[in-house]
């Protein structure tokens, strides 16, 4: 059996997950408190209905009260329940906050707070799902991504399986929009030849044809590639023994259009052509 905790910020993607998840299959429950989880588990694991041996349940502030105690049980199922993965959702603040402010919606710990203020209302909640987020399986931060790049990030983890051993995600990025915070590695390839310059292959993006041989054509680039996959080769196998369910390599340019795209589809290449299931994120390249 799969059985899949989603948690984290209110605003950060949740629901857009837990749609995602019902799409491709599996059997959820939206805002079910942590008390409930090992009943659900044993209801789900003892039925005959196979369309609930794959399920996705979202723990979050809304329906708990205690939140330390909601910390505590999530990991205490963790431990008790080797099939039980943990993806936790977060965004930086000042995003969840317009966020907000975009629907007009209420944020669930507002009316705790002396003046109900949204800024406040997320600071709290941040600090109380710390703890929580330290036991994740699978980190996702939706700060820089849409609602098309939400949904096809969550579909690579899970449309598989989210308990067949480590998925490789190579994201490539560009530092003038900040760093992936869900990166375990950064790969900074800004020291490689820029197609941005050049008239033709500006408009391009690293999944032309015509930029990737620009960028692989360079000695450099070659050089770079060598040393980097020698680094993959030997750390990524490690990752897997200590039971790491992703990993998440950065690859950064300036812009996250060119180079960067170019370098993670050749990791994303190589590790492929090694048996590891892989999935590829360009976080801006679309910017």
């Amino acid at each position: 059996m799969e059985f899949v905790i989603i948690s984290g910020m209110s605003g950060a993607g949740k629901t857009t997950a837990l749609h995602v998840l019902e799409d491709i299959g599996y059997y959820c429950v939206d805002n079910i408190p942590s008390s409930l989880l090992t009943t659900l588990y044993d209801l789900c694991r003892s039925s005959s209905d196979d369309s609930m041996k794959r399920v996705a349940v979202v723990v979050d502030v809304r329906g708990n009260e205690n939140y330390k105690q909601m910390s505590e049980q999530i990991e205490d199922f963790k431990k008790t329940h080797k099939d039980v993965k943990l993806l936790f959702f977060d965004a930086k603040t000042d995003v969840l906050i317009v966020r907000f402010k975009e629907t007009r919606r209420k944020h669930p710990l507002a009316e705790r707070l002396k003046d109900g203020s949204v800024t406040d209302a997320v600071e709290l909640e941040k600090a109380l799902l710390e703890s929580v987020k330290r036991h994740a399986d699978y980190h996702i931060d939706t700060t820089y991504l849409s609602s098309k790049e939400l949904r096809e990030r969550v579909m690579s983890l899970f449309r598989v399986g989210a308990t067949e051993g480590l998925t490789l995600t190579f994201m490539s990025f560009g530092f003038k929009y900040g760093l992936p915070l869900e990166a375990d590695m950064v790969l900074d390839v800004r020291c490689l030849p820029n197609p941005f310059y050049i008239p033709e292959l500006k408009p391009l993006t690293g999944n032309d044809q015509a930029v990737r041989d620009y960028v692989l054509s360079s000695p450099d680039t070659q050089g770079l590639l060598q040393y980097a996959l020698k680094l993959l080769d030997f750390t990524v196998p490690l990752y897997r023994k200590e039971g790491k369910s992703e990993l998440v390599v950065g690859v950064g340019c300036t812009g996250g259009k060119h180079r960067s795209v170019t370098i993670a589809l050749q990791f994303e290449e190589h590790f492929r052509e090694l048996g590891y299931r892989c999935a590829i994120s360009h976080r801006d390249i679309n910017k």
